[in-house]
Formats: structure tokens, C-alpha cells, sequence
């Protein structure tokens, strides 16, 4: 059974939220971040596309953390493995068995829900409702009976606080049943067919290759293998546009340790993971570390990182400290040891691991609703305006390069110094229009620089430069922006600002 993860500090849902919520959805499509999959065929739920600008976000998220990972850390190196694995591997994991949702069906509504979500949002009424005695008694209850698996308790539940079908608005439910939630298929011939499961998560791949990457590339404990990739949860409850989707992406590092280490090794990532998140532009305010009461099958010890989305804080990323379950397990199932020998102690044995794992989607929608604006009245007079400050390494376009005008040579200029940059940032080219709507438009993207060339250009080889964020305009010369560029909107210029 997958452990829930309640709690009464989320901020409540009301109409300014929602509104704001319902804002940033309708901008990620219009502008070219996110689309629904298949929209031609009315989509398939909790599935989304990403598009120019939302691919490049993304991508540039993937890469700080590949970067803050594997070239930061000398003892840290990467993996791609396949999103087929033997079916065995999710016995060893404890996912066939265990990988299970409690589940209720509303008889009126027809609709399935996820009976631990109906009980928190009911807590987070009796809360808004001053019942906050109540509301901690029911989420005490619930994660005593999650804890337990005892599905006649959750039952019980929802008929003692008298909980509703949020359509049908009665409590006509069916008994509370587990759900699996990994998806299913059919590898070879149909005559002879093996059932595998497409991943629910990427640690696994990581674990049943943690002697080949110790062997190949000679490391030594403590280490780490991180990996980015594909994984599929058959969530019946998908909500919350890209937060909870059934095909995501997953970004993991499995952090091999000396038993004994593990809480020295627990605290320093949660800690380096945090300061990773202030490097984003992320408040403390809207940050908020979880440690969990009840605990996954493989952990010891865990906590979330949790961002104060519009609908209230949610995991982003969860550290655990794995012990030595899927290394044993694994090693138990296949029949082959999976054991490191340490020089240091003489001897060989089972690594523990500390697991860092974060959404990539959600970061990216973290993002996103960390940056849209919505100023009612702009700044020094100017008209209000929506735009997206995002940090500058991570927007999809760095600089949009326009002519003031196109004649008089400046068109060509302008495209002059595009084909200059192309080759060190992603830039955008337009012409058409005012200024004032070419600026509006980059805003809605977030591109951080506007660069004007006009006829002053001519004269003396500089350009007007505006920035997104406070549209203060200065002079550069055309020769100093490779390496303004570089110094504001690299990379590089995030990792050196973990190191501090």
C-alpha cells in the first residue's frame, strides 16, 4: 500500500486560488508550455504534451539537475536504463504486492476516488469550519488504518463523518478495495506471451545495475547513480493538470552508503536538496519539509519537499532512507549477491541507500506557478502586464533580438547579430509589430532580455537591452553581450551559487 502522506498545514482552496490556478493553466497552453494530449480527440486524462517553450523549461530543468548532480559531485555518475524490466524486479521491489491504492466507488456518480484524498479534503473543511480537533482526530484515524491496511476502518470512515460524492453529493459507496496501480502488457509471440509492467519509478533500474556501474567505473562507497526517465502509474484520481499524471518523469539518485551512516548521509541531502530549490528562486515561504509518520515498505526515514502550489502544499520531491531493502531483495530473488567490498572495513556487505527523488513535472508546474504574474498596475506608470519570472538560466528563450524598424539596414543588422549568437543561446527573431506588443509577447514566455537594434546601432555598434523584470533599458555594446549573456543566463550560473 502506497503511504499517504496527510497533512493540516495546506492552505485552503478558495476562489482567488482557484481563479489564479485556472489563470496559469489557460496561459501554459495558449503560450506554447503545455498542451492536453490528443486534444483533436477531446484527450486522454492526465496526460499532457509539452510544447516549444514547455519542452525547452523542461529541458532546462533536466539538465541543472543532471549538472548539480554528476559534475558538482565527484562520487555521483548517471544512468539510463529501460522502462521494461523483468517482471521479477517488482516482485523483489515489493510493487506487485504492495503498490495499491485504496479505492471507492460512488454507485450514484459512477465515479472512482481514492478514499485518502476524500478524507483530507473533509479534514481540510473541518478545518476551515474552526473543527480542527476533529480534522486531526479523522487524518490520526485514517493514517492508522492506511498503516494497517485496514480497508473496514477507511469504511467506517466515511460513514461516521458522513462523506459525500463530490457530483452526486451522497454517500452511496461501495466497499473500500485496493487498486494496483502499475500498467500492464504483453511482451513476445500471443500464443507464448510474458506480462511485464511498463516502471512506476526509476530507482529499480538503478539497483539491479549497482554492481555493473561500481565495477565499470571503479567507485567507491559512498556514491552515487542518478537517472532521469519515464515512469507510468495507473492513477485512477488524476487532478491538478501535470501534477498527478499517469505517464511523468522522474528524476532519482540512489546514494550508496556504509551501514551505520545513514543518518549523517539523510540529513546532508535533505539539507543540499532544500538549498537546491533557494538556487530556483524559491522562498522559504513557500517551502516546506515534511517528514513522514507513517513510512513506505523500504524506508526508514523519510521526508517531502513540499511547494506551496494554488492548491496548497504538495510533494515535489521525497528523500528516503532505503536501508538495505531493494539491494537484499533483489539479490534474495535473483540469487545472485549483490554485496560491495569495502577496503576500508576488510569486508563485504549490503550498502544502505539514501534516495533523493524529485518530479520533474511538478517541477516544471512549480515553475511556472512560482513565476506567472498578473500585475494589476505596472511599475513607474507603466500599463499592467502578465509575464513569467522564471529564473533566467531556465527560461526557454535567453534574448528576442528586434529592429526597431525594418528598413534603413536595421532588419539586416538585426539578423546580422542572430546568426552571431545562435550558436551560444536559444533566441527568437520577430520584426512585425510595435515594440511595446514584441516585449509583451517575450514577457508571456519569459525570456529575460530584449535586445533592440536601431539606428544609433549603426553609428556606433551598441544596442538597447531591456530586461523582463523590473524593463529597465540600457546601452550595450554589440561586442559585450556573448558574455553578459553567458554570466546571466547560464547554467553555469546556477551551480555556482550552490556552491556558496
Amino acid at each position: 500500500m502506497r503511504t499517504a502522506t496527510a497533512n493540516l498545514h495546506n492552505p485552503i482552496n478558495n476562489n482567488q486560488s482557484n481563479t489564479f490556478f485556472k489563470a496559469l493553466i489557460a496561459h501554459a497552453q495558449a503560450s506554447g508550455f503545455i498542451y492536453p494530449s490528443s486534444e483533436i480527440y477531446d484527450g486522454l486524462q492526465a496526460v499532457y504534451d509539452y510544447g516549444p517553450y514547455g519542452v525547452a523549461l523542461k529541458r532546462n530543468v533536466q539538465n541543472f539537475w543532471w549538472q548539480s548532480m554528476t559534475q558538482l559531485n565527484q562520487n555521483i555518475v548517471g544512468i539510463d536504463t529501460a522502462i521494461m524490466m523483468h517482471p521479477t524486479t517488482w516482485q523483489a521491489s515489493g510493487h506487485i504486492d504492495g503498490f495499491t491504492d485504496p479505492m471507492v466507488d460512488n454507485r450514484d456518480s459512477q465515479k472512482r476516488y481514492r478514499v485518502d484524498l476524500l478524507l483530507e479534503a473533509h479534514a481540510a473543511q473541518l478545518v476551515e469550519q474552526k473543527k480542527g480537533t476533529q480534522a486531526k482526530a479523522l487524518i490520526a484515524e485514517m493514517e492508522s488504518c492506511l498503516q494497517t491496511a485496514n480497508l473496514s476502518g477507511l469504511d467506517q470512515l466515511l460513514q461516521s463523518f458522513a462523506i459525500v460524492c463530490p457530483l452526486s453529493k451522497t454517500a452511496n459507496w461501495t466497499p473500500v478495495r485496493q487498486f494496483n496501480l502499475m500498467f500492464s502488457t504483453q511482451v513476445g509471440a500471443q500464443n507464448d506471451a510474458t506480462t511485464i509492467y511498463l516502471r512506476p519509478e526509476t530507482a529499480q533500474g538503478i539497483f539491479v545495475n549497482f554492481l555493473n556501474v561500481q565495477k565499470t567505473v571503479r567507485m567507491k562507497i559512498p556514491f552515487g547513480i542518478a537517472q532521469i526517465g519515464k515512469a507510468f502509474r495507473n492513477e485512477i484520481i488524476a487532478r491538478q493538470f501535470t501534477f498527478r499524471m499517469r505517464e511523468f518523469e522522474q528524476m532519482e539518485m540512489q546514494f550508496f552508503i556504509q551501514p551505520g551512516t545513514e543518518k549523517e548521509w539523510f540529513d546532508y541531502w535533505k539539507e543540499n536538496r532544500q538549498a537546491w530549490y533557494n538556487t530556483l528562486g524559491i522562498s522559504n515561504e513557500k517551502i516546506n519539509i515534511h517528514p513522514h509518520k507513517q513510512l513506505a515498505h523500504y524506508a526508514a526515514a523519510a521526508v517531502d519537499i513540499e511547494y506551496a502550489f494554488p492548491f496548497g502544499f504538495k510533494e515535489v520531491e521525497g528523500i528516503h532512507s532505503r536501508t538495505d531493502f531493494d539491494l537484499s531483495n533483489h539479490e534474495q530473488y535473483a540469487k545472485k549477491k549483490l554485496q560491495y567490498f569495502d577496503p576500508e572495513w576488510k569486508k563485504s556487505y549490503t550498502p544502505y541507500v539514501i534516495e533523493t527523488s524529485a518530479g520533474l513535472d511538478r517541477l516544471v508546474l512549480m515553475l511556472l506557478s512560482n513565476a506567472f504574474i498578473q500585475e494589476k498596475e505596472g511599475k513607474e506608470g507603466h500599463k499592467a502586464r502578465t509575464y513569467l519570472k522564471l529564473p533566467f538560466p531556465l527560461a526557454p528563450v535567453k534574448a528576442a533580438i528586434f529592429p526597431l524598424v525594418k528598413k534603413d539596414g536595421l532588419e539586416a543588422k538585426a539578423l546580422e547579430l542572430f546568426d552571431q549568437l545562435k550558436y551560444d543561446f536559444p533566441l527568437m527573431y520577430e520584426a512585425t509589430s510595435s515594440i511595446g506588443k514584441r516585449y509583451a509577447r517575450q514577457d508571456l514566455i519569459g525570456t529575460p532580455y530584449c535586445i533592440t537594434v536601431d539606428h544609433q546601432t549603426l553609428e556606433d555598434a551598441t544596442v538597447t537591452i531591456r530586461e523582463r523584470d523590473d524593463m529597465v533599458q540600457n546601452r550595450m555594446a554589440i561586442a559585450d553581450i556573448v558574455n553578459f549573456l553567458h554570466s546571466t543566463t547560464s547554467i553555469k550560473s546556477l551551480l555556482l551559487q550552490l556552491r556558496k
